[in-house]
C-alpha cells in the first residue's frame, strides 16, 4: 500500500521526544517555526500526534488559557492528506477543551474544515515581517513614560496580558519571559499600563505580545524595540483592525499572510481599558 493510500495506524499524546519529528512536519510546509518554538508549545499545551509504522505524520495542540483553549499547529503530512487524519487530531484536541471555548487561527486551507466543525469567524490576523525603517518616535500623552522591564514586573505583565487578550496568560508568559531579548512597558503614576516583548522566533525575531491602552502606546513601544535591532528580520502578528497596519506597512513590515480567527462559542474580549495589538504566536493567540 502506498503512503497516499495508507491511513494513520496510531494516535497518541505528544511527548518531548516527538518535538524534532513534529518540527520536520512544519519545515516541509515551509513554516518558519524553530525546534525551540515547537518545544515551547509542547511544554505549555496538550499535543497529539498521528503515526504510521512509527513515522510521525500529523500533529495538533490545545493550549488551555483560562476560559478558552487555542487550537494550533494542526498539520498532516502531504502524502497522508484526505484520510481524515486532521479531523481525528482536531477531535482529540477538542476533547480536552470542555468546559472552555475553543478558538483558533485558521489558514485559508484549514478554514473550510473548521467551518464544518461549527467554528465561526470573528476576526483576521495579519502576519507582517521584514526589516523596519523608522521615521521617528510616536509621542506619548502627558504622564506616560516608556521604560525597560525587569523581573519584578512579571505579575503585572500577566495581569495586563490577561486583560488585553481575554485569555489566562500565566503559563504562557512564565515560559516566554525568560527567553526575551528586550521588553518595554508604558508606565503612568508608577504602574505599568502596557508592555511589548521582543524575542527569538522563526527566521529571526518576533514582537509580541503587545498590550496597550491605545495605538500610540503600541506604536511607541514597537518603535523602542525595533530601534534596538535596526538590521534584524522581525515578524509581528496583529489583529487586522487594531490600527497598526498602515504604519507597519510604511515602516517596512509588510503583510505576507493572513489567517482567520475562529471560535466555537463567544470570542474572548479585552477588558480593563487595554487591548492586544500583537499576538504571542498564531498557535497560541
Amino acid at each position: 500500500m502506498s503512503d497516499s493510500q495508507r491511513p494513520a495506524d496510531a494516535y497518541r499524546p505528544m511527548t518531548a521526544a516527538d518535538v524534532a519529528s513534529a518540527h520536520a512536519l512544519s519545515v516541509a510546509l515551509k513554516w518558519p517555526h524553530r525546534l525551540e518554538d515547537w518545544a515551547m508549545l509542547q511544554r505549555i499545551a496538550q499535543g497529539f500526534v498521528a503515526e504510521d509504522n512509527g513515522r510521525l505524520i500529523g500533529s495538533a495542540f490545545a493550549c488551555h488559557q483560562g476560559d478558552f483553549s487555542t487550537i494550533g499547529l494542526v498539520i498532516v503530512s502531504d502524502d497522508y492528506q484526505g484520510k481524515g487524519i486532521g479531523r481525528k487530531l482536531m477531535d482529540m484536541a477538542l476533547a480536552t477543551v470542555a468546559p472552555r471555548t475553543a478558538i483558533l487561527n485558521a489558514t485559508l486551507a484549514g478554514a473550510p474544515l473548521y467551518a464544518k466543525m461549527g467554528f465561526k469567524d470573528f476576526g483576521q490576523i495579519e502576519q507582517r515581517q521584514g526589516q523596519a525603517t523608522l521615521a521617528g518616535s510616536t509621542p506619548l500623552k502627558a504622564g506616560d513614560s516608556c521604560r525597560g522591564l525587569d523581573n519584578g514586573d512579571s505579575s503585572r505583565l500577566i495581569k495586563l496580558a490577561n486583560a488585553g487578550s481575554g485569555l489566562d496568560r500565566g503559563a504562557v508568559l512564565d515560559d516566554v519571559l525568560p527567553s526575551i531579548e528586550y521588553g518595554v512597558g508604558i508606565e503612568c503614576d508608577g504602574q505599568l499600563q502596557g508592555f511589548a516583548l521582543l524575542r527569538p522566533f522563526g527566521r529571526g525575531l518576533c514582537i509580541g505580545p503587545v498590550i496597550a491602552q491605545d495605538v500610540d502606546q503600541a506604536r511607541h513601544m514597537i518603535e523602542e524595540l525595533l530601534s534596538k535591532v535596526p538590521y534584524a528580520f522581525v515578524r509581528i502578528d496583529i489583529p487586522a483592525d487594531c490600527g497598526l497596519a498602515p504604519w507597519l506597512e510604511e515602516s517596512g513590515l509588510k503583510r505576507v499572510d493572513a489567517v482567520t480567527q475562529m471560535s466555537l462559542g463567544a470570542a474572548p474580549k479585552a477588558t480593563q481599558g487595554v487591548q492586544q495589538f500583537a499576538l504571542v504566536t498564531q498557535a497560541i493567540g
